[in-house]
């Protein structure tokens, strides 16, 4: 049956006027109309690995923690080992729902000894703040949210360090990966800078008061003008984090799907007797069933979210999670699960449109950062 959305009911950003100017093709995601694309998935896809584009990502939840205890709080919600953070410093985690699968993904970034910043996914951002708010009783901590008064801007790509350099003062191709700095961009006074991103690519991502969207992506366009900037959609965004291998919650994610499964185990420290810190040490020690891989198709074909992966026997073995057509490799790609037993380098098959098709199993990135 068809969806019927009505966009009335749909949140928008504030440059959500800037991007229909920009003849983008909107679309509703999360809960938001934002921007699909704008000159066409590709060319905007190879923008960003071969120059630098911009995303309006304002849709993504911000949350503050600060507090006495705010260390020991997000020790026990994040599976990543939180006392590895000081200020200045940013880290990638996930947070076990007590029940063996994922609550959400994040981006935590410790702002003060006792105050840190966690970005969250746009669509579960109720129900992460209902799971921060129920746990956070047992510890001193206030609990902020500012996702409706923040703006968030990914200009991403080789050149966009040296393309924003002109906007402020910090020394932005001396920042490690990971890190950020408040300061001055665009003429705006305490803006978070983040080494961070979702491309692969490399560059920033900035946080900044959202009455300021409009005079800021103004000023990146200026200055990335001379290196070709342009403004980026979210089916490039979706198709560059494949090309990396970068999980998307509800597909690589889930409440159902063990983090382990998912490749996470670099992430779970359960040494730090965060939540579910029993299930995630027996999962490491035993590893599950399924693993995600990736996939690379042998002959014309672009996968999709929902194919089956089956042997040379015609058994099922798995199923893609994700899927696309490559711009840099110029071949479907896909992640999504098999049987822990399939080695890399094997060939398998999948069903697309009624049609077999054979595909190696790789590790990802799909492509070198």
């Amino acid at each position: 049956m068809l969806k019927v959305y009505n966009f009335t009911l749909m949140r928008k950003t504030l440059l959500y006027h800037t991007h229909v100017k920009l003849n983008a093709k909107m679309v509703p995601y999360a809960g938001f109309l934002m921007p699909l694309q704008y000159q066409g998935v590709q060319i905007e896809h190879l923008t960003v690995r071969n120059h630098l584009g911009v995303f309006d990502v304002s849709h993504m939840g911000e949350f503050i923690v600060e507090g006495q205890q705010a260390r020991q709080f997000l020790q026990f919600v994040c599976s990543n080992d939180i006392n590895k953070l000081y200020k200045g410093r940013a880290q990638y985690n996930f947070m076990p729902n007590g029940q063996s699968g994922v609550v959400d993904d994040m981006i935590v970034y410790q702002l003060e000894d006792s105050k840190y910043l966690l970005v969250v996914n746009a669509a579960n951002i109720e129900k992460d703040w209902n799971w921060l708010d129920k746990h956070k009783r047992r510890f001193e901590v206030k609990l902020t949210d500012r996702s409706v008064q923040t703006s968030l801007l990914a200009i991403q790509g080789p050149k966009a360090l040296k393309a924003m350099q002109n906007l402020t003062s910090v020394d932005l191709s001396s920042m490690k990966f990971y890190h950020h700095k408040s300061a001055m961009f665009a003429g705006i006074n305490d803006v978070l800078i983040a080494t961070t991103g979702y491309t692969g690519s490399g560059g920033i991502e900035i946080y900044f008061e959202a009455k300021y969207s409009t005079t800021i992506w103004k000023n990146i366009l200026d200055a990335g003008k001379a290196y070709e900037i342009q403004p980026i959609g979210l089916a490039a965004r979706d198709t560059l984090r494949i090309e990396m291998g970068f999980c998307l919650y509800g597909q690589e994610l889930s409440e159902t799907i063990s983090p382990i499964s998912s490749g996470l185990g670099w992430v779970a420290k359960p040494e730090t007797k965060c939540i579910d810190h029993q299930f995630l040490t027996h999962q490491k020690a035993n590893p599950p069933r399924k693993k995600l891989v990736g996939f690379i198709l042998k002959n014309r074909g672009i996968p999709r979210q929902g194919n089956i992966v089956i042997d040379s026997e015609g058994n099922s073995i798995g199923h893609i999670t994700s899927g696309t057509f490559s711009p840099v490799l110029k071949k479907g790609i896909a992640l999504g699960f098999v049987d822990r037993g399939i080695e890399i380098g094997q060939l398998v098959n999948m069903k697309i449109r009624n049609k077999i098709i054979e595909a190696e199993v790789v590790k990802p990135p799909f492509i070198k950062r």
